[in-house]
């Protein structure tokens, strides 16, 4: 699998207010994205994760080593168009990122900006749209859909301009829980069905159970890196890093701390049910 992103030495500072000094986020931070990949990032406040995605497409430039998209080098100012049409970014906010009163036109207005003839813009439009579920909403004033179908026209307006990765900085924060399952949902078939490079922040440990690939950032630096089972297993070194474990990963360690013998870890309501019910002897309802 070829690399989408690659960060090599990374260090950033933000520069300090009337000659106080700066505050270093990173030093000497390395990290690589696969193409197609699913990358969750997570980590305390103030680790750098946002600091981060920002490097990904130039609205950050590295203080010291470098970060490429697609083998192209952020810094260079001749880049910068392709490589913010590579890596489309969806923020906290949906309400930031809509710049339209109707849909269509709030999807359309990427591809426009980029120079797309009117045709092929039409088209792009429907079919990020339908990738999202929100088709049947085109004609409809943003202002008035729910938060979660909010964020979805803003995952189809960076789907309009053709990204191979899409970075997400915590997209369900401001949601209820029927609006991050919606954005999950969307992210995950991106992914599974498009290939699109996904790359999620979040504070939400069951979205990141979903990834191919957990990061852990502490203090600028990853701490760990793996599948989410191999990740969310170490839920003492989590603790440490003042994370949780998923809930029902978090079940299952209290129990084997009581010498309560389960077999395996868990990282969903799913397993946990299997899991306790094997133990047991008994049925536990699933989700």
């Amino acid at each position: 699998m070829s690399t989408a992103i690659n960060v090599e030495h990374l260090s950033y500072q933000y520069p300090g207010v009337d000659d106080t000094p700066g505050t270093v986020v990173f030093e000497n931070l390395n990290l690589t994205v696969e193409h197609g990949s699913f990358v969750a990032i997570l980590g305390g406040n103030g680790c750098g994760k946002s600091t981060l995605a920002k490097h990904f497409n130039s609205i950050l430039l590295p203080s010291g080593g470098k970060v490429y998209v697609c083998g192209m080098d952020t810094a260079d100012e001749e880049k910068l168009m392709q490589i913010r049409r590579n890596v489309g970014m969806v923020f906290q906010n949906p309400d930031n990122q809509i710049v339209a009163n109707v849909v269509e036109e709030d999807v359309a207005f990427g591809p426009e900006n980029l120079g797309v003839a009117s045709p092929a813009i039409r088209q792009r439009v429907d079919q990020a749209l339908r990738q999202v579920g929100m088709y049947d909403y085109r004609e409809h004033a943003p202002h008035l859909l729910s938060g979660g179908q909010k964020q979805r026209v803003a995952i189809a307006g960076v789907i309009a301009m053709e990204p191979k990765c899409i970075v997400l900085d915590e997209p369900t924060a401001m949601l209820d829980p029927k609006g991050r399952r919606e954005v999950l949902e969307t992210v995950l078939r991106l992914n599974r069905e498009k290939g699109i490079t996904v790359v999620l922040i979040t504070h939400h440990m069951d979205e990141a159970a979903k990834a191919d690939r957990v990061v852990v950032l502490h203090k600028g630096q990853v701490a760990l890196d793996g599948t989410p089972r191999q990740v969310f297993a170490q839920v003492e070194k989590l603790h440490e890093l003042g994370l949780r474990a998923p809930e029902s990963t978090e079940l299952c360690h209290a129990l084997r701390q009581q010498r309560i013998d389960l077999q395996e870890a868990c990282l969903n309501e799913e397993e946990c049910a299997k899991i306790l019910s094997e133990a047991f002897g008994k049925t536990f309802p699933g989700k």
